[in-house]
Formats: C-alpha cells, sequence, structure tokens
C-alpha cells in the first residue's frame, strides 16, 4: 500500500468517526484527533515528495516499466539484432531497429527479465562485454543509416565478472561512449529505474538525456558509496542523500535535461501512462534535434560533454 492509498482510507475512517459521532451524540474527538495528526503527516510528507533512499527504492522495483515490454509498447516494428560478432549474444542489453511516430530509429535497452529464470540469465540487467560490443555494432549500423538513436537504461552497473573482463569489458563500454558521441543523427537518452555507473553511461551520452521522476542516475551504489566512505553499506540512506543522485538534484546540475513524471505512487502503477509520457517527451526532443544541421548538433553534443555538471559553459 502506498501513502496515497494510505491517506484515502485515513480520511474515509476519520469521516466516519464524524459522522458517528454526529449521530449518536459520542465524543470520540480523540480518535478523531490521531486520525487529523496522521492524515496531516502523510500530506507533508506527500507535498515532500519521496527522500532519495525512497526513490532508489522504487526505481529498483522488480515491476517498474523497462525491457523488452517497454520497448514493444513504445516502438513499433521493434526488429531486433542479436550478437556482438566477436564473443556472442547477451540478453541484458538488446537492440535493433523500430518506428517511433512513424518514423524508423535504432533503439538500445537494458533487459532485466521478468521471470525469476530470465532475470538470472540477463543478471538483473547487469550487462557483460559483448552486450557492449553488440551495442556498438548496432550504433554503427544506424551511423550508415543515418537513424536517430534512442537508449532506455535500467542497470545497475556493468557486469563485474571475471569472464566480462576477460572479454574487455572496459574497452567495450569505452567503445560505446566514442562512438555515440560521434553518432551522425540525434540522440536520446531516457534513464528507466537505475542508472548505475559506466554501464549506463555507455549508452547514455545523448543530445538530450532524459530520466524519469523516481529514477537514480550515479557513478555508485548507495550501498557502495556507505561501504567506501563510511565502512558499513547499511549507511547507504545517508550516501543516497549526498550522492545527489536523484532525477531532481540532476536536473539542477544540468545532467539531465528533463524528468518526465510518473502516475501517482510511481511508474509501476500505470504501465500505459508510463509509456505514453515516455513517448512523448522523446518524439519532442527528437522533433528538436532533427531540426539541427548535422555540423550544429555535433558542436552542441561537444560543448554539452565539455561543460556537463559545471557552470563554465564557455
Amino acid at each position: 500500500m502506498n501513502e496515497r492509498e494510505r491517506l484515502k482510507i485515513l480520511e474515509e475512517k476519520a469521516a466516519e468517526l464524524r459522522k458517528l459521532a454526529e449521530e449518536n451524540a459520542l465524543d470520540l474527538s480523540a480518535e478523531i484527533a490521531i486520525l487529523e495528526q496522521k492524515i496531516a503527516e502523510i500530506k507533508r510528507a506527500l507535498e515532500q515528495g519521496p527522500s532519495a533512499w525512497e526513490r532508489v527504492q522504487l526505481a529498483r522495483r522488480p515491476d517498474r516499466p523497462s525491457g523488452l515490454p517497454l520497448v514493444e509498447a513504445l516502438c513499433q516494428s521493434f526488429y531486433e539484432l542479436r550478437g556482438d560478432r566477436i564473443v556472442g549474444d547477451d540478453p541484458a542489453l538488446r537492440g535493433g531497429l523500430a518506428k517511433l511516430g512513424g518514423k524508423r530509429i535504432a533503439v538500445l535497452f537494458h533487459h532485466r527479465g521478468g521471470t525469476p529464470e530470465e532475470q538470472r540469465r540477463s543478471r538483473f540487467g547487469m550487462a557483460s562485454a559483448q552486450g557492449y560490443w553488440k551495442a556498438r555494432r548496432i550504433m554503427e549500423v544506424a551511423a550508415r543509416l543515418r537513424l536517430p538513436l534512442l537508449s532506455l537504461i535500467n542497470t545497475p552497473g556493468a557486469y563485474p565478472g571475471v569472464q566480462a573482463e576477460s572479454h574487455n569489458i572496459a574497452g567495450a563500454i569505452a567503445s560505446c561512449i566514442w562512438q555515440m558521441l560521434r553518432h551522425p543523427a540525434p540522440t536520446v537518452a531516457v534513464i528507466l529505474g537505475e542508472g548505475g555507473s559506466g554501464g549506463a553511461v555507455a549508452i547514455a551520452v545523448a543530445d538530450r538525456v532524459l530520466m524519469l521522476e523516481n529514477a537514480t542516475y550515479s557513478v555508485i551504489s548507495p550501498e557502495g558509496a556507505a561501504s567506501i566512505l563510511w565502512k558499513d553499506a547499511k549507511l547507504a540512506e545517508k550516501a543516497a542523500e549526498n550522492l545527489k543522485l536523484t532525477a531532481q538534484d540532476l536536473l539542477v546540475l544540468g545532467v539531465v535535461d528533463e524528468v518526465i513524471p510518473e502516475p501517482p505512487g510511481g511508474a509501476h502503477t500505470d504501465f500505459a501512462k508510463t509509456v505514453e509520457s515516455v513517448r512523448d517527451a522523446v518524439l519532442r526532443h527528437l522533433a528538436e534535434l532533427s531540426a539541427l544541421p548535422l555540423d550544429e548538433l555535433l558542436r552542441l553534443r561537444y560543448k554539452r560533454y565539455r561543460h556537463v555538471g559545471g557552470t563554465d559553459q564557455a
């Protein structure tokens, strides 16, 4: 039960007690006062919005819209491209060609899986080296076709296993960043849930970076930061507040360009509404970017990442 549902129940209960007291001449003022105090507390909390740690929990929900179900609802005629032509395929980072708003695009997305078995195979969205080599291959195809590139991000980070290291995952991530930065068409990235470390950055260096209202984007997880700074992962909530990882913080810092509102209670409460909001925002930004000449698009992209998060815009 979310806070809005709890608020509604308490308000209904308070109304029932007032009616009961009035109809039967009962003194229920103490009980009503307790309910009104709780109602006021919930309303204040809702006005302030979720804390950074609460947004981390929302971003990590397994039923949060993302992955293949979101892509199939968001786009038309999705045609998946598999394999990196070096090692193999990776179910954690997928992509291909599609249509959005009637126009052809290339799309990349993290897939965390819906069933326990699928989640294990996709490592909860933590892509290995072959996932990023595949992403670079799809970027290269899109570049040859001059297709806009859309990336949908929801990952705790890249997979840290020995096999990933043996296949040069660091080089694969760097290669994705380089390929995306020189892409000869508009690029838009949307952080849907977790945007963790280089695993997210690899496909997020876009002309426009958007975030869902309760998504997070950070160089390290709160638990990881707490372990390093205070030698105690239990202080993750404190770390979350200090990392400035929420969409609202990152909008102020200039790291992201727009915060996409979520339905009350979070994106998981209304899949269709979330898809509609993401589609509207992406189409609007793609239209703005498509109106720019290529040399201006590349100049603005260079300027963005030369000064990202800073105040010097010279």
